[in-house]
Protein backbone atom coordinates (compact mmCIF):
# COMPACT_ATOMS: atom_id res chain seq x y z
CA UNK A 1 0.00 0.00 0.00
CA UNK A 2 1.42 3.38 -1.00
CA UNK A 3 0.93 6.15 1.55
CA UNK A 4 -0.45 9.64 0.80
CA UNK A 5 1.96 12.50 0.08
CA UNK A 6 3.89 14.20 2.85
CA UNK A 7 2.60 17.62 3.95
CA UNK A 8 5.33 19.28 1.85
CA UNK A 9 7.53 18.11 -1.01
CA UNK A 10 10.90 16.86 0.25
CA UNK A 11 13.96 19.11 0.10
CA UNK A 12 15.26 17.36 -3.04
CA UNK A 13 11.96 16.98 -4.92
CA UNK A 14 12.47 17.45 -8.67
CA UNK A 15 9.22 19.44 -8.86
CA UNK A 16 10.35 22.13 -6.38
CA UNK A 17 11.53 25.38 -7.92
CA UNK A 18 14.15 25.87 -5.20
CA UNK A 19 15.94 22.54 -5.71
CA UNK A 20 19.22 22.85 -7.60
CA UNK A 21 19.54 21.45 -11.10
CA UNK A 22 21.26 18.10 -11.58
CA UNK A 23 20.28 16.35 -8.33
CA UNK A 24 18.66 13.36 -10.05
CA UNK A 25 19.71 11.33 -13.09
CA UNK A 26 18.61 12.17 -16.60
CA UNK A 27 16.42 9.04 -16.54
CA UNK A 28 14.51 10.31 -13.50
CA UNK A 29 13.92 13.77 -14.98
CA UNK A 30 12.80 12.19 -18.26
CA UNK A 31 9.84 10.56 -16.44
CA UNK A 32 8.26 13.88 -15.41
CA UNK A 33 6.82 15.25 -18.70
CA UNK A 34 4.83 12.08 -19.39
CA UNK A 35 2.43 13.03 -16.58
CA UNK A 36 1.58 16.36 -18.30
CA UNK A 37 -0.52 14.78 -21.02
CA UNK A 38 -4.20 13.93 -21.16
CA UNK A 39 -5.34 11.12 -18.87
CA UNK A 40 -5.33 8.42 -21.55
CA UNK A 41 -1.71 9.20 -22.52
CA UNK A 42 -0.22 9.28 -19.00
CA UNK A 43 1.77 6.48 -17.38
CA UNK A 44 -0.57 4.12 -15.53
CA UNK A 45 1.48 4.33 -12.33
CA UNK A 46 2.02 6.52 -9.33
CA UNK A 47 5.09 8.71 -8.97
CA UNK A 48 6.59 7.76 -5.60
CA UNK A 49 8.79 10.01 -3.44
CA UNK A 50 12.49 9.66 -4.24
CA UNK A 51 13.37 9.63 -0.52
CA UNK A 52 12.34 5.97 -0.20
CA UNK A 53 13.95 2.79 -1.49
CA UNK A 54 12.09 1.01 -4.28
CA UNK A 55 9.44 -1.26 -2.80
CA UNK A 56 9.82 0.14 0.72
CA UNK A 57 6.74 -0.40 2.88
CA UNK A 58 6.55 3.24 3.97
CA UNK A 59 6.83 4.62 0.43
CA UNK A 60 4.56 7.59 -0.25
CA UNK A 61 3.27 9.32 -3.32
CA UNK A 62 5.52 12.23 -4.29
CA UNK A 63 4.09 15.46 -2.87
CA UNK A 64 5.62 17.50 -5.70
CA UNK A 65 3.98 15.25 -8.29
CA UNK A 66 0.64 15.59 -6.50
CA UNK A 67 0.98 19.38 -6.33
CA UNK A 68 2.12 19.86 -9.92
CA UNK A 69 -0.31 17.62 -11.79
CA UNK A 70 -4.12 17.46 -11.70
CA UNK A 71 -4.65 14.34 -9.60
CA UNK A 72 -8.34 14.27 -10.54
CA UNK A 73 -7.18 13.55 -14.11
CA UNK A 74 -4.31 11.18 -13.18
CA UNK A 75 -4.37 7.76 -14.81
CA UNK A 76 -1.87 6.51 -12.21
CA UNK A 77 -4.18 7.46 -9.34
CA UNK A 78 -7.16 5.79 -11.03
CA UNK A 79 -5.26 2.55 -11.69
CA UNK A 80 -3.73 2.49 -8.19
CA UNK A 81 -7.15 2.97 -6.58
CA UNK A 82 -8.80 0.32 -8.77
CA UNK A 83 -6.01 -2.18 -8.07
CA UNK A 84 -5.95 -1.54 -4.31
CA UNK A 85 -2.45 0.01 -4.22
CA UNK A 86 -3.90 3.13 -2.57
CA UNK A 87 -6.95 3.69 -0.39
CA UNK A 88 -9.84 5.99 -1.20
CA UNK A 89 -8.54 8.31 1.53
CA UNK A 90 -5.17 8.50 -0.21
CA UNK A 91 -6.85 9.20 -3.55
CA UNK A 92 -8.87 12.01 -1.94
CA UNK A 93 -5.72 13.40 -0.28
CA UNK A 94 -4.02 13.45 -3.68
CA UNK A 95 -6.89 15.26 -5.39
CA UNK A 96 -7.05 17.83 -2.56
CA UNK A 97 -3.27 18.29 -2.18
CA UNK A 98 -1.83 21.83 -2.40
CA UNK A 99 1.89 22.35 -2.02
CA UNK A 100 3.04 24.91 0.55
CA UNK A 101 6.19 25.58 -1.53
CA UNK A 102 6.47 26.80 -5.14
CA UNK A 103 6.52 24.02 -7.74
CA UNK A 104 7.14 24.06 -11.47
CA UNK A 105 3.94 24.44 -13.51
CA UNK A 106 4.51 21.16 -15.37
CA UNK A 107 6.63 18.05 -15.47
CA UNK A 108 8.27 19.40 -18.63
CA UNK A 109 9.39 22.57 -16.81
CA UNK A 110 10.70 20.54 -13.87
CA UNK A 111 12.58 18.19 -16.20
CA UNK A 112 14.13 21.02 -18.21
CA UNK A 113 15.37 22.67 -15.02
CA UNK A 114 16.69 19.43 -13.56
CA UNK A 115 18.52 18.30 -16.68
CA UNK A 116 20.23 21.64 -17.26
CA UNK A 117 23.16 20.72 -14.97
CA UNK A 118 22.80 16.93 -14.84
CA UNK A 119 26.24 16.44 -16.44
CA UNK A 120 27.97 18.83 -14.02
CA UNK A 121 25.94 19.40 -10.82
CA UNK A 122 26.88 22.45 -8.78
CA UNK A 123 27.91 22.51 -5.13
CA UNK A 124 24.33 22.68 -3.79
CA UNK A 125 23.26 19.78 -5.99
CA UNK A 126 26.28 17.72 -4.88
CA UNK A 127 25.33 18.31 -1.24
CA UNK A 128 21.75 17.19 -1.94
CA UNK A 129 23.02 14.09 -3.75
CA UNK A 130 25.18 13.23 -0.73
CA UNK A 131 22.20 13.48 1.62
CA UNK A 132 20.09 11.26 -0.64
CA UNK A 133 22.82 8.62 -0.83
CA UNK A 134 22.91 8.46 2.97
CA UNK A 135 19.13 7.85 3.12
CA UNK A 136 18.68 5.48 0.15
CA UNK A 137 20.28 2.04 0.30
CA UNK A 138 19.24 1.00 -3.21
CA UNK A 139 21.17 3.61 -5.20
CA UNK A 140 24.35 2.83 -7.08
Amino acid sequence: MTLPPAPRPCASCPYRQDVPSGVWSEEEYAKLPAFDGPTYAQPARLFVCHQHDRGEERARVCAGWAGCHDMGESLGVRVALASGRITEETAEALVDYVSPVPLFASGAEAAAHGMREVEAPGVEAAEAIGKIRRVRSDLT
